[in-house]
């Protein structure tokens, strides 16, 4: 486990900027600082010819100096692997698994990262980049910060209600990265801006990336998909709404948010209707594509559709204390009903509706997968560790000590969501390594384990703010680097508070209103 904190601080992103680029950085933030934020978001996260790009951007130099020490830093890489390999080895050695066990489970987790976790992955960005390289996303964006002068309002609007469509569009902290850009173009303090951007970026994220971080819930831990959705969505009620008070309380005081009482109020509570809405009665994945994920269309297309597989020599190989075989669920290659699958398609609709080539469509769908290569081993090497770790029993090794905690397990049980999201930087790996682990000790302690296990993700939500990913996303956004302290600082009581108002809601949740939990 220590080996894989060292991975998690790393997270495949570099926390410091060779000096060149720094100082390139903050040469521009000083007149463009909203188009070079911008670029960043984009060379961080939208891969693109740049050349093909809409006129009107900043120098793009310093962007390919970004995009090139990025792409080619493979620290993050190496550790992650080293990690994968390091708890193989703890697993033979100390917990007796036999070495073809240890690897096919290891390629079970890695199977799963790559689909359906990075297809998702895949699509979204692609969609993202289709939007970005054909001018679209720039219409959406003078939009947004056309509509009121008021700064207040501006905050609600584009660090809360924009962010959350990002986060749910492509997350990956773009919503950080753009938003906090664009508050700076409006006149907003830098860290100010990534502050606020920062916090407001807390109830979308459990839901966050097509609802992927959910659906590794449910699988990682056995618990339905849509039971995982309507705890969290349920949980996150009261936070969603607090979260646009909160942040006009904290640019101008209790007195002075009152003046825009209503905007707040109706953007928390339509955001948090919604939110519970959609994760209880229909999906958690996008409204955009909810007709896709439809029970009915996905039995028409899994007919005709789908592979399922064991993998072979893994399944009733491993015998638990009980003398029962482990249940392993086979692997489901669901390509037609997949939700990547209709991000994908989402974006090849959308190619000649925005004017773009089908050529330069391809190449840039190509891009899309070179920029992503280093999240896809990333991703797939987590999954590997979790799978490796619960099939070997050091999970439940974990569970049983965290089980000791006995009655108040259920309130510290989102400090480790908070945790894991912290060192990660997201919410999906937070849930892979952890929610199989809630469940067990949910189980020993005597408590339903939907409610803890549903507490990593929106635990986890609360540690985004403070993960070195989200600090120096935020720090590069508005031409801050080198100053990433002074942001983790700025965000770190904020994180205190809204965890300890999670672990509050949980605690009650699992004794004193328990009808809160859906049925299952």
């Amino acid at each position: 486990m220590a080996i894989y904190l060292i991975v998690s601080l790393s997270g495949g992103y570099p926390s410091r900027i060779p000096e060149q680029i720094q100082e390139g950085t903050r040469q521009s933030a000083t007149t463009t600082c909203e188009s070079t934020a911008e670029e960043y978001a984009i060379a961080r996260f939208v891969p693109v010819v740049l050349a093909d790009m809409p006129q009107g951007q900043a120098d793009h130099s310093i962007v390919l100096q970004i995009k090139k020490y990025i792409l080619t830093c493979p620290f993050a890489i190496l550790v992650s692997l080293l990690t994968v390999l390091v708890a193989i080895v703890f697993a033979i050695v100390v917990y007796g698994i036999p070495l073809k066990l240890a690897f096919l489970s290891t390629l079970h987790g890695a199977l799963y990262g790559l689909f359906p976790i990075c297809w998702i992955i895949i699509g979204a960005v692609f969609l993202y980049n289709v939007t970005v390289v054909s001018g679209q996303f720039e219409i959406i964006k003078s939009f947004m910060a056309s509509v009121t002068a008021d700064r207040k309002l501006q905050a609600i609007l584009i660090a809360f209600s924009f962010g959350a469509f990002l986060e749910g569009a492509a997350g990956m902290g773009t919503p950080v990265a753009i938003t906090a850009a664009m508050l700076v173009g409006l006149g907003f303090n830098p860290l100010y801006a990534a502050g606020i951007c920062l916090i407001a970026n807390t109830a979308p994220v459990a839901f966050g990336g097509i609802g992927i971080p959910i659906i590794t819930a449910s699988y990682v831990s056995g618990v339905p998909e849509m039971a995982v959705s309507q705890m969290v969505g349920r949980t996150l009620l009261f936070l969603s709404v607090l979260v646009p008070f909160y942040l006009i309380v904290l640019m101008c005081g209790l007195k002075k948010s009152f003046e825009v009482m209503p905007a707040i109020l109706v953007s928390g509570i339509s955001f948090a209707f919604f939110q519970w809405f959609v994760s209880n009665y229909v999906s958690p994945v996008l409204p955009d594509i909810i007709a896709w994920g439809s029970q009915p269309v996905k039995d028409f297309l899994n007919s005709t559709g789908q592979i399922r597989f064991d993998i072979p020599g893994l399944q009733n190989s491993i015998i638990k204390p009980d003398g029962n075989p482990l249940n392993i669920k086979s692997f489901d290659f669901n390509y037609l009903s997949a939700y990547g699958t209709a991000l994908f398609l989402s974006a090849v609709i959308s190619i000649p509706i925005v004017g773009l080539s089908l050529k330069k469509a391809s190449g840039y769908f190509f891009t899309t997968l070179e920029q992503l290569k280093y999240p896809i081993i990333t991703i797939a090497s987590v999954l590997g560790f979790a799978f490796i770790t619960n099939n070997s029993g050091m999970s439940i090794t974990i569970a049983f000590a965290l089980a000791g905690t006995g009655f108040l397990f259920p309130f510290f049980s989102p400090v480790l969501g908070w945790l894991g999201v912290f060192l990660t930087g997201s919410d999906t790996s937070s849930n892979a390594l952890f929610c199989k682990l809630k469940y067990t000790s949910a189980t020993a302690v005597g408590i339903d384990p939907l409610v803890t296990v549903a507490s990593n993700a929106t635990g986890g939500v609360t540690g985004k703010m403070i993960s070195p990913q989200s600090i120096a996303i935020g720090s590069a956004s508005v031409g801050l680097v080198g100053k990433e302290a002074d942001l983790l600082r700025f965000t770190l009581k904020h994180s205190f508070i809204m965890l300890f108002i999670v672990c509050i809601i949980t605690f009650l949740q699992a004794y004193l209103i328990t009808w809160f939990i859906p049925e299952y």
